[in-house]
């Protein structure tokens, strides 16, 4: 372990994803390291994001599958939360993974600082007056949400997984994956949920066919959505919310979820003084090998400028780096066909590019669409469809895309990656037997394009 001023190999800020890939990675081809983290480990996805939500959202389910038992035969008491224990019980689970990273690090030989830092040039960080210097710092450093200046008591996203009551009536200020996440698990939880958004269509950049599948799945979950429409003032009244739209509407709630984006986590790092050049988001700018302006600064993760905000990204990214700089050399990434998903009721998954991405790029584009009732509804008197498309290169028939709106949606989404890597071709999806009766034969029984 190294003193106080003493060299190292690499000092990464950071302790999410991305900062512990790269850095347990780096200690594995020899280097020494040194890991400074002022929360708990494992990041944003580990501690208030990608897991507790996807817990939140299995619970959300619960409620919808307890009524579809009843097509199927069970005559089951109304399930009653107790959001107590709910909490509890996912802190636990979180525990469990701040754990795991710990002794991931320990046994990688990498020293764990705990604090904040701050850059002293292009080789040194001080955490907390001690000094540490390093022949390469990286900053994998992520990202937090924006909160609203004007309403102080307003929630964002990180604090939904510590609230001590689960309230009435939530009004959701936003159109993202957060937004749309948060307003669905407050439905299935039994919150009367309203959502506003300023655009006329929810998730920019996603399919707008599947938006628009996704906003009536909403409104069929229970939430009230209020698209075009600006928030002009927010009040605090008696213990809860009055948000005033531009066109004089009024929504009352006694919670507010401002879910309108989220920001680098780069205050206070003392790039500015190092010389570390930001773009214009914000993030700090990257070449290929994740150098920034300063020789012997790296970054990579979601506060850097290259990638997507997602934690596969981050992994694959801390992996990279550390082969590139202490390993040997690597291939750089690519970043085309990384699937993902909106964990809403039912989620929506994607990989590729859509319909109007692919156009925009040039291609001359055949979509595929189907919308059907799957069998594990058939029972339940709910009328949740599912939608999927398929995006292929007219002529030689590659896949450029797929969507699904549906519960299996992220999963097949991961395979369909491997398709789109391959260069699978809309042919060989025809080629394929299908496994009868599921959702996925959908996928292989495609016949008539749509185009639209």
């Amino acid at each position: 372990m190294s003193a106080a001023g003493e060299l190292s190999d690499l000092v990464v800020i950071g302790g999410g994803s991305g900062g512990v890939r790269a850095a347990r990675r780096a200690a594995g081809f020899g280097a020494r390291v040194v890991l400074v983290e002022d929360r708990a480990l494992g990041g944003t996805c580990v501690n208030l994001g990608c897991v507790p939500k996807k817990l939140f959202h299995h619970a959300a389910a619960v409620p919808e599958q307890a009524r579809d038992a009843r097509g199927f035969g069970w005559d089951l008491p109304a399930p009653a939360l107790d959001w107590t224990r709910l909490v509890a019980n996912k802190n636990r689970e979180i525990r469990r993974l701040n754990d795991a990273y710990q002794n991931t690090l320990d046994t990688a030989g990498v020293r764990i600082v705990r604090g904040r830092a701050r850059l002293r040039g292009a080789n040194e960080v001080v955490v907390d007056g001690e000094s540490f210097r390093a022949g390469r710092i990286l900053l994998a450093v992520g990202m937090e949400p924006w909160r609203p200046s004007g309403v102080p008591a307003a929630w964002v996203s990180d604090d939904l997984f510590h609230l001590k009551d689960l309230p009435r009536e939530v009004v959701v200020v936003g159109g993202g994956y957060i937004a749309c996440e948060f307003a669905s698990i407050f439905c299935g939880l039994g919150v009367e949920t309203t959502l506003i958004h300023r655009r006329s269509r929810l998730l920019r950049g996603f399919d707008a066919v599947m938006s628009e599948h996704l906003a009536h799945a909403l409104r069929s979950g229970g939430a009230r959505l209020l698209l075009d429409a600006a928030v002009d003032v927010v009040r605090e009244r008696g213990g809860g919310y009055e948000v005033v739209l531009g066109d004089g509407r009024e929504v009352r709630g006694d919670g507010l979820l401002w879910a309108v984006g989220r920001r680098p986590r780069v205050a206070g790092l003392g790039l500015e003084d190092a010389g570390v050049r930001l773009d214009g988001a914000g993030k700090i700018e990257v070449d290929g090998n994740y150098c920034t302006s300063v020789s012997g600064v790296f970054a990579l993760g979601d506060a850097a400028s290259r990638g997507r905000e997602l934690t596969p990204v981050a992994l694959a990214e801390g992996e990279c780096f550390a082969a590139k700089h202490f390993g040997g050399g690597a291939a750089d990434l690519v970043y085309e066909n990384i699937p993902t998903a909106v964990f809403t009721h039912p989620p929506l998954a994607e990989v590729g590019l859509t319909a109007e991405a692919a156009r925009a790029r040039g291609y001359e584009v055949q979509v595929w669409d189907s919308d059907f009732g799957p069998l594990r509804l058939a029972l339940s008197g709910r009328g949740e469809r599912v939608y999927i498309r398929v995006v292929s290169e007219r002529g030689s028939g590659r896949l450029l895309g797929v969507q699904m709106l549906g519960e299996e949606g992220p999963e097949l989404a991961q395979v369909f990656a491997l398709a789109l890597a391959a260069g699978a071709t809309k042919d060989d999806l025809d080629r394929c037997f299908a496994i009868h009766p599921t959702v996925s034969e959908e996928f292989v029984s495609l016949r008539a394009p749509s185009n639209s």
